[in-house]
């Protein structure tokens, strides 16, 4: 998935009183199935898919979730094309749905998807000798899923009766186009005018306590600028904010549906995308406090006595997607940084940058005659260049201002 833009940075406390409600050793465990070998990166349409999709339904079964795919399963199937070598195949893939009646009016959807890039032959992988490899995928998005799956654990067996049901869905296909969720909004096995919000988890692993957390869909719903900065706790976590309600996760399929939103996830890091992304480099204990965060801000949901409004958000990365530029520098930015500047926190290998020089925590000021304040001016600048093009780039790399000389 492509990340969002922060647009502030604050402190948000996470509340002490819920401090044990979340299980770290069943988060652990989790990540450490979804992202096992033997799944083989639970690419969309794959026997690894289909094993975590049987995974995911056992602990819904155990949770005792009503189920809520297809003819009274837990399964949603949906078809869709890969290509495979240049040759295009009919395939099936399938969500994971399961549902908490507690005889209420409105409904919270917990969704995250559970697909990955399998061996590298779908889409997506950065790896430069990516085909054929496991991508295991234990940040993007095993830790979503096994999110999820906790919350769903906690919200069925806490002993209280919330004023609201969940629907608890894990996604395939998001790798390939948030394909699931597209097909469960235009599907709902619920009405979809019965959805309260929608929160998203997708790469939640990797909680840095410097960088902070994103949150995104900030400007779906006036509730959340409400309810968001006053949920108090003794742990402190940094978090940026994104108004949009469109990304390259699912929320986006239930945005488009007017449903608000919320999007959380730890940042990009260089093993994005990479088979190196494995659940030795899982910060539970980061993940955890998300999920705390969470539900304390249902817990603040239940308080109120209307549901979050929805309300249309300003969208900056329209027009900005990959798909539209000629060429590519090869960087991942640090979305948590609030300076003047792009921030780089990777340099994909023997990419453009990469090859002019330019390093992990250098932070562009200027791409040919376009100066860089931000993601917004270097998405801009990126789309005035041509394929075999040659411009200087300044970059602030500590103390130092350096030009290089890149050929995209």
């Amino acid at each position: 998935m492509k990340k969002l833009l922060p647009l502030l940075l604050t402190v948000l406390p996470i509340q002490a009183g819920l401090a044990q409600s979340i299980n770290t050793p069943d988060l652990q465990k989790h990540v450490e199935v979804l992202a096992a070998d033997s799944l083989e990166g639970r690419g969309t349409a794959t026997l690894g898919e289909i094993k975590a999709a049987n995974y995911i339904a056992d602990h819904f079964r155990k949770y005792g979730l009503i189920p809520k795919g297809d003819e009274e399963g837990y399964f949603q199937p949906f078809g869709l094309t890969l290509s495979f070598e240049g040759v295009p195949h009919r395939a099936a893939a399938r969500n994971v749905v399961g549902y908490l009646d507690n005889g209420a009016d409105k409904t919270i959807v917990i969704g995250a998807h559970y697909d990955h890039l399998g061996r590298g032959y779908q889409s997506g992988s950065l790896a430069p000798q990516g085909k054929g490899v496991i991508h295991n995928g234990a940040d993007d998005n095993a830790s979503g899923t096994a999110g999820m799956m906790e919350l769903a654990r906690y919200l069925a067996g806490n002993g209280i009766k919330e004023r609201h049901n969940f629907l608890f869905i894990a996604f395939s296909g998001e790798e390939l186009g948030l394909l699931g969720s597209k097909y469960f909004v235009d599907n709902p096995t619920i009405p979809l005018n019965n959805v309260s919000f929608m929160i998203n988890l997708d790469m939640i692993g990797r909680l840095d306590t410097r960088k902070g957390l994103t949150i995104g869909g900030w400007g779906t719903s006036p509730a959340w600028g409400k309810l968001m900065p006053d949920i108090a706790t003794k742990e402190k976590v940094k978090y940026g904010i994104d108004s949009s309600g469109v990304g390259a996760s699912d929320h986006t399929s239930f945005y488009l549906k007017q449903i608000p939103v919320l999007f959380f996830f730890t940042g990009v890091h260089s093993d994005y995308h990479k088979p190196s992304d494995d659940t030795d480099k899982i910060n539970v204990d980061g993940t955890a406090s998300v999920l705390r965060l969470i539900t304390n801000l249902i817990q603040k949901v239940e308080e109120e006595k209307t549901e979050p409004a929805y309300t249309t958000a300003g969208n900056p990365h329209s027009g900005m997607t990959q798909s539209t530029f000629k060429v590519t520098l090869g960087v991942m930015p640090d979305y948590a940084y609030s300076g003047k500047g792009l921030k780089i926190d990777g340099v994909i290998e023997k990419r453009t940058a990469e090859t002019a020089g330019i390093k992990a925590g250098d932070v562009v000021v200027r791409m040919g005659e376009y100066p860089i304040n931000d993601i917004q001016d270097y998405m801009k600048a990126l789309g005035k260049f041509e394929k075999g093009q040659t411009s200087e780039v300044e970059v602030q790399r500590g103390t130092d201002k350096k030009i290089l000389k890149v050929t995209f």
